[in-house]
């Protein structure tokens, strides 16, 4: 199944396909396109993880801290459900007296940062708890964190 979607003069260079890019600028994405293609046009990609569903006990504080903390920002589909998009992986909040924690067996979402620390005082500023500080593992250095209703995420930068 092929879909259409806008293709700017910038990637043309890297998919120069004349069967697949019209004149103009769409192009075809379809189960041979490149995997970074699907991600610049936000398309799915055939059985790999496309959105992840956390719970909030309070919403409004939920998002207003990734609004704060990250810049996001939320499309409210009624009371009780808030959907964000472009920060890697689309997902959304739903109310619910429930929270994702690692130490329980949940999954842990990972964002990455260029700057640790700074990611840190953000997050803090925000609202955040920082639950483990600064430590360093194999692959380079990460903390973790709760939002304001009790959802446990990480963030990780490369080594020093």
């Amino acid at each position: 199944m092929w879909k259409s979607a806008n293709f700017s003069d910038t990637y043309k260079p890297f998919y120069d396909d004349a069967t697949s890019i019209d004149i103009i600028g769409q192009v075809m994405i379809g189960p041979s396109t490149p995997t970074w293609l699907h991600t610049r046009f936000n398309m799915p990609i055939h059985e790999k993880i496309n959105y992840v569903e956390y719970p909030s006990r309070d919403l409004e504080a939920t998002k207003a801290f990734f609004q704060t903390a990250f810049d996001w920002s939320f499309e409210d589909y009624g009371p009780d459900y808030a959907a964000f998009s472009g920060q890697g992986l689309d997902g959304g909040f739903f109310k619910s007296d429930l929270v994702a924690k690692s130490d329980k067996g949940s999954a842990l979402i990972v964002f990455y940062s260029e700057h640790l620390e700074d990611t840190l005082e953000k997050i803090s500023s925000a609202g955040g708890q920082i639950v483990k500080p600064i430590f360093s593992f194999p692959g380079g250095r990460r903390f973790h964190f709760c939002e304001p209703s009790g959802n446990e995420f990480a963030v990780w930068a490369d080594a020093e």
